[in-house]
C-alpha cells in the first residue's frame, strides 16, 4: 500500500468543488501512472445533498480506474487540516486485500466463497437502525482482530451512505455508485493492511470512580451501597434540597462508565472513591437524562450494568486538546520502532481516517477547523479525511464525544 492520493474543496456550488478536486487527484495521479486505485472514499457534507447522486455518478465516470467506493454524506467533514464540503481519497490497494460490504451484500461471518478473510472493517451505520450496538459487535465477531472503526452517518438529509463494489476486469467502465440507506456499510481489509488506530476522549471527571451497585435499565440506584442522587450531590457540593441548582449543573454533565472487571479498584465507604479514573478507549460517555428524586435515583441514555465504574465528566476544551496530541505521539511512536535508527513515522503513514464526534469540532476546540489543524500537528503533513459523526464506532463499541483516529501503514517493500 502506496501513499494515498486525496483531495478536499469547498465552493457553493458543488460541480466546481468536484473539479477542483478533480483536477487535484489528476495531478497527484499523473506522477505516479504505474500505480491502481481501486478503492476511493468520499465523504461530503449535507449542503449538497440533493445534488449527491448526480456528484457520484459525475466522480466515477471521470475516474473509472476507481472500482469501489465507500462514504457518506454528514453534517461536517474534514480533510487536511480543513473542516468543510468535500473530501476523496484514493487508495493503491489491491483488491484481494479489501471487502466492499452493505445491506444487500454483507461481511461474510468466516472465510468468504473467494478466501477473503478480514482483520478490520471501517463501518459507516444509520443511528436509527435498530439494536445497533449489538449489530456493531456482532460485525466486530466477524473480523480476525475483533476491531472495527467507524461512525453513525447523520446529516439534515438523513442517514445517506455510499457502498459500491465492481470486482477487477471490468476497470474502464464507470460504475453506477448509488446513495444507500439504512444499516450498516463499509469496507473490511485484510490481515496483511497494516493499520494502527486509537480513540481520544473530548471530556475530563470532575467527580471520583464510584462503582454501580443497584441498577434497574436506565435508572441507576446505588453507587458504593448509597443512593445515587445523594452521592452525585456530595461528590458534586450541591445543595440537597435546591433543585434549580442541581438542574443547572446537572445539565452541563454526561455520565462516563467502565464495563465491570474484577481487576478495578473498588470504592467503599471507608474510602469514598478518590480513585482517579484516566478517560481512556474503556470509558463510554453517555448523557444524564434525568432524575428520581423520590427512589434518590438517577436515569442514563443507557442502561448500566451493576458493578459499572462511574463518574460524572464534562466537555473540556484543554482536555480534548491533549488526548488529541497523545494519541498522535502514540501513533508516530509506534510507527517509528525501536533500535538506533528509527523509521520516519510520518513517512510510513499511507493515509488516515478521523471520525469525530458532532459536539466536537469547531468551537469546541477553540476556532473554526483548530481540531483538524491539531490533527495535522499531532499526526503529520498526511492524507487524512473523515467526517463529524452522531456516535463513533471503535473496538466493537458505540462511542460518543470521542475522536476515532486509524492511519494506515505504508507496506516496507512500496507494493500495493
Amino acid at each position: 500500500m502506496r501513499r494515498f492520493v486525496w483531495a478536499h474543496a469547498g465552493h457553493d456550488a458543488w460541480a466546481t468543488a468536484l473539479e477542483h478536486v478533480l483536477a487535484q487527484l489528476r495531478a497527484q495521479m499523473a506522477m505516479q501512472p504505474a500505480h491502481r486505485w481501486p478503492l476511493g472514499w468520499v465523504y461530503l457534507t449535507d449542503h449538497h445533498a440533493g445534488h449527491a447522486a448526480e456528484l457520484l455518478r459525475r466522480l466515477s465516470a471521470a475516474l473509472p480506474q476507481v472500482t469501489d467506493w465507500v462514504g457518506g454524506v454528514a453534517l461536517a467533514i474534514g480533510a487536511g487540516d480543513t473542516e468543510y464540503f468535500d473530501a476523496p481519497g484514493l487508495a493503491d490497494l489491491e483488491p484481494s486485500r479489501y471487502r466492499v460490504f452493505n445491506g444487500v451484500a454483507p461481511l461474510p461471518a468466516a472465510r468468504g466463497p473467494d478466501g477473503f478473510v478480514a482483520q478490520t472493517a471501517l463501518v459507516h451505520a444509520d443511528p436509527s437502525t435498530p439494536e445497533l450496538p449489538e449489530l456493531i459487535q456482532e460485525l466486530a465477531e466477524r473480523t480476525l482482530g475483533h476491531y472495527v472503526f467507524g461512525g453513525l452517518v447523520a446529516s439534515r438529509a438523513g442517514s445517506l451512505q455510499i457502498a459500491h463494489a465492481r470486482r477487477a476486469g471490468q476497470v474502464g467502465q464507470a460504475p453506477s455508485v448509488e446513495l444507500l440507506e439504512g444499516g450498516l456499510s463499509g469496507v473490511a481489509f485484510a490481515p496483511d493492511v497494516g493499520i494502527v488506530a486509537r480513540v481520544t476522549q473530548g471530556v475530563r471527571a470532575v467527580t471520583p470512580l464510584r462503582r454501580v451497585t443497584a441498577a434497574q435499565g436506565h435508572r441507576v440506584d446505588a453507587l458504593d451501597g448509597r443512593p445515587a442522587l445523594d452521592v452525585v450531590l456530595e461528590d458534586l457540593g450541591l445543595p440537597p434540597h435546591d433543585l434549580g441548582a442541581i438542574v443547572a449543573r446537572l445539565r452541563g454533565l454526561l455520565v462516563g462508565w467502565v464495563a465491570p472487571a474484577p481487576q478495578r479498584p473498588q470504592a467503599t465507604a471507608a474510602t469514598p472513591g478518590r480513585v482517579p479514573l484516566r478517560l481512556g478507549e474503556d470509558v463510554l460517555v453517555r448523557h444524564l437524562v434525568g432524575l428520581d428524586p423520590a427512589q434518590r435515583a438517577v436515569v442514563v441514555a443507557e442502561p448500566l450494568p451493576v458493578g459499572a465504574g462511574w463518574t460524572l465528566c464534562e466537555r473540556h476544551v484543554q482536555a480534548a486538546r491533549a488526548d488529541l496530541l497523545r494519541i498522535g505521539a502514540e501513533i508516530r511512536e509506534a510507527l517509528a520502532g525501536e533500535g538506533e535508527e528509527p523509521a520516519d513515522p510520518v513517512g510510513r503513514i499511507a493515509g488516515a481516517i478521523y471520525v469525530s464526534c458532532n459536539g466536537r469540532g469547531g468551537p469546541h476546540f477553540g476556532a473554526a477547523n483548530a481540531e483538524w489543524q491539531l490533527l495535522r500537528q499531532a499526526l503529520g503533513d498526511v492524507p487524512a479525511i473523515g467526517f463529524f459523526a452522531a456516535g463513533e464506532i471503535a473496538h466493537h463499541r458505540l462511542y460518543g464525544y470521542t475522536g476515532v483516529l486509524t492511519v494506515f501503514v505504508a507496506d516496507e517493500d512500496g507494493s500495493g
